[in-house]
């Protein structure tokens, strides 16, 4: 299910409608995880645990980048919107972190600022952010 999602709601060209569905349909699936049962209980080679726990991993990941994803209101890089088709450096160019709280399912977002410098201008000046076209 969260594979299906993830390609029909948050494929390369993204809308806000299936993205607001896409949050829908996550949130919809996410408690299916407490349903998920070990039955291997060794501690050597558990490849069900590995498992479990990538699967726990994804979901999360699938989970902010939806989320994250359906907030940002412009086209940036690999993030490319059909209603949105331009950059928007006044009010995006920043960071989107993300939080999951994993009892509840719940997505917080907050951002922090791009720093525009090098860690030494005498060796790398600065490069200025400009549009990505192909």
């Amino acid at each position: 299910d969260m594979q299906r999602t993830m390609q029909r709601y948050a494929a390369v060209f993204r809308k806000q409608d299936l993205l607001e569905t896409g949050c829908k349909e996550l949130t919809r699936i996410y408690p299916d995880l407490n349903n998920l049962k070990l039955h291997d209980r060794g501690m050597i080679w558990n490849s069900d645990l590995v498992e479990a726990l990538e699967l726990q991993n994804l979901m999360t990941q699938a989970m902010i980048t939806m989320y994250s994803a359906e907030a940002r209101k412009e086209s940036r890089g690999a993030h490319a919107r059909d209603d949105f088709t331009k950059r928007d450096d006044k009010t995006w160019m920043k960071h989107t972190v993300g939080w999951l709280d994993v009892p509840t399912g719940k997505v917080s977002l907050d951002y922090r600022p791009v720093h525009m410098n090098t860690l030494d201008e005498n060796e790398m000046k600065p490069i200025p952010p400009k549009q990505r076209v192909y």
